[in-house]
C-alpha cells in the first residue's frame, strides 16, 4: 500500500508540475512572477526600420518594467516561423521551442490552428488589457480571415488597403476609384503602376482586392475554396492581370520585391500610384523623410480589404509567461497610442477609445495623424478577407502564369 501511495503521489506531483509550467493568464500576478527573467524570442517581419524601432522600444519597456528580455527575430516571411514550429513538432520537441511569439494572421494562423501548433485556447481574452479591446465594432478582432481566433491570438493592430499618389505629379481628379478604373488608368499611364511579387503579403493582398471586386459572387470567397471551382471563379482575376501586366512598371518583366521597394519607386518618381495595408503609411513615411510631403492617400468608394493583425504563442514556447506579458503590453493604451503615431509607425489601434480613462484617451486625442491620413469616414467600406485557403491556390497559379526572378 505504501508503494502504491508513493507512486500515486509521484504521479500527482509530476502532473502538478506539468500543469504549473503552463501559465494561467487569469492569475496575472503569477504570470508576472514567472515571466521575470525570461527571454522572449519574437518572430516578426523585419522589413521596416520604423517598425523595428518600435519593437526595440517595446523590448526596452519590457526589460525595465517586467524583467523580460525581448529578442526580435526578423523575418521576411511569417511562413518560415510556421515551418520551424512544424519541424519541432515532428521532431517531438513539445517543450522549450525556439519561438515564443509570432506576428501573424491569415493563412499562417489558419495553418497553425489546423495543425495544433498554437497555445490556447482562450488566453487572449484573459489578458488584463483585453478589457480595452474594441470587439463591438471590429469583427476581425475575433475572426481572422473567416477563421475564429478562439483566443489563440491577441490583436495588435488594424489594417485597411489604401492607395497613395504624389499630388505634385498626379491630379486627384484623375485617380481611379475601382479595380476597373485602375486598369484604365494604368493603360493610359504605362509603367507608372506595379505591385509586389506574390507571395509578398502586400502583393498577394492586391490580388485578393481585385478578385473581391471581379468575382461574380463575393460570398464564395468566405468559404474554403473548392479545387474543381477554382479556375472558373478566379478567371476574372487572371483575365484582369493579363490585361494589366503589359502596362505595369517594366512591363511586368520584374516586380517590386516588397512594399518598401515599391514605396521607394514612388519616392524616386518611377511610380505614380502605390498602396499599403496601413491608412497612415504615407503620413508615417513623410514624417520619416521617406516620401515627399506632397504624397496623399485615396481609396475606392466601393471598399477595400480590411483585417486585423495579431500575435500568437506556439504550443511549445519556452517562455509562455513572458510572451503573455508581451502580448498584454502591446494592448496597453500606452503602446497602442505610440504605435498609432505616424512619426513612430502609424498603425491603427485595436482599442475602443471610449473604454479608456481620461488620461489614456488623451494620448490618442493628442495624436497628429498626419497630412496624408484619411479620416475614418473617408476610408470607405471594409471588404472581408477571403478564407485562407484561397491565397495558397492564387499564389500558386500566379507563379505558374507570371512568376519572374527579380
Amino acid at each position: 500500500m505504501r508503494f502504491v501511495s508513493a507512486a500515486l503521489a509521484a504521479l500527482f506531483l509530476s502532473t502538478s508540475l506539468a500543469t504549473a509550467a503552463e501559465p494561467n493568464a487569469a492569475n496575472w500576478d503569477a504570470v508576472l512572477a514567472d515571466a521575470k527573467g525570461q527571454t522572449v524570442y519574437w518572430n516578426a517581419w523585419g522589413g521596416s526600420e520604423n517598425i523595428n524601432a518600435y519593437v526595440d522600444w517595446v523590448g526596452d519597456v519590457l526589460a525595465d518594467r517586467f524583467g523580460v528580455k525581448l529578442v526580435h527575430v526578423k523575418l521576411d516571411d511569417t511562413a518560415n516561423a510556421v515551418a520551424t514550429v512544424v519541424t519541432e513538432k515532428a521532431a517531438g520537441k513539445d517543450e522549450d521551442g525556439t519561438i515564443d511569439l509570432i506576428w501573424i494572421n491569415g493563412e499562417n494562423f489558419a495553418s497553425m490552428k489546423r495543425q495544433g501548433l498554437l497555445y490556447g485556447p482562450g488566453w487572449a481574452q484573459q489578458l488584463p488589457n483585453w478589457s480595452y479591446v474594441d470587439v463591438e465594432t471590429k469583427p476581425t478582432i475575433t475572426t481572422d480571415f473567416t477563421i475564429p481566433t478562439d483566443g489563440m491570438e491577441s490583436p495588435w493592430g488594424m489594417a485597411k488597403l489604401v492607395f497613395f499618389h504624389d499630388s505634385a505629379r498626379t491630379d486627384a481628379s484623375d485617380l481611379p476609384d475601382s479595380a476597373d478604373a485602375l486598369l484604365e488608368w494604368a493603360t493610359e499611364n504605362p509603367g507608372r503602376f506595379s505591385y509586389p511579387q506574390p507571395p509578398d503579403f502586400i502583393g498577394s493582398s492586391f490580388l485578393k482586392q481585385i478578385l473581391s471586386e471581379k468575382i461574380e459572387d463575393p460570398a464564395k470567397l468566405l468559404e474554403p475554396v473548392k479545387a474543381d471551382e477554382f479556375a472558373d471563379l478566379t478567371a476574372p482575376l487572371f483575365a484582369y492581370l493579363d490585361a494589366l501586366h503589359p502596362h505595369l512598371w517594366r512591363s511586368a518583366r520584374a516586380f517590386p520585391k516588397d512594399y518598401p521597394s515599391m514605396s521607394q519607386l514612388l519616392a524616386d518618381g518611377e511610380l505614380d500610384i502605390t498602396f499599403a495595408f496601413n491608412p497612415a503609411e504615407a503620413s508615417s513615411a513623410i514624417a520619416n523623410d521617406l516620401l515627399p510631403d506632397t504624397v496623399r492617400s485615396f481609396t475606392f468608394s466601393g471598399g477595400t480589404l480590411a483585417n486585423t493583425h495579431f500575435v500568437a504563442i506556439p504550443y511549445n514556447a519556452a517562455a509562455k509567461a513572458g510572451a503573455l506579458v508581451t502580448a498584454n503590453f502591446l494592448l496597453s493604451p500606452e503602446a497602442q497610442a505610440r504605435k498609432q503615431d505616424p512619426t513612430v509607425w502609424g498603425d491603427p489601434t485595436v482599442l475602443a477609445i471610449g473604454k479608456l480613462d481620461d488620461q489614456d484617451r488623451a494620448r490618442f486625442e493628442a495624436l497628429d495623424l498626419g497630412v496624408a491620413t484619411l479620416k475614418p469616414e473617408e476610408l470607405g467600406p471594409a471588404l472581408p478577407e477571403p478564407h485562407p485557403s484561397w491565397m495558397a491556390m492564387i499564389e500558386e497559379e500566379w507563379a505558374r502564369r507570371y512568376g519572374v526572378a527579380n
